[in-house]
């Protein structure tokens, strides 16, 4: 997993909104991209949170957090359904970020 962040640090912390989005951000991710905020505003030159700073480097709209939320929901037991297993959160946002915002 380390391979796709090489040479791309900020697409750990974009897939990380994904996670956090979906309910699925684990607690020692939380902790280092709260710890790296004076990085990334310093990289930047913004202020904020780590969620506000991937949200000004995207773009995001406000409407975006639930816009992932309710296809992760709704794709759940289509998932389940169709490979005999729930879904993998941490391979749904990396496939998401992919997808549509391209490997930032």
């Amino acid at each position: 997993m380390s391979d796709r962040y090489t040479d791309k640090p900020f697409l750990r912390f974009v897939d990380a909104w994904v996670l956090k989005a979906i309910g699925h951000l684990d607690a020692a991710t939380e902790t280092y991209c709260k710890a790296m905020v004076p990085q990334l505003e310093q990289s930047f030159g913004v202020t904020g949170s780590w969620e506000q700073i991937v949200e000004q480097q995207m773009k995001f709209g406000p409407e975006v957090k639930a816009q992932i939320l309710k296809i992760w929901t709704d794709g759940k037991a289509r998932f389940a359904a169709g490979n005999g297993e729930a879904p993998d959160p941490v391979q749904f946002a990396m496939i998401f970020v992919d997808r549509n915002f391209g490997r930032t």
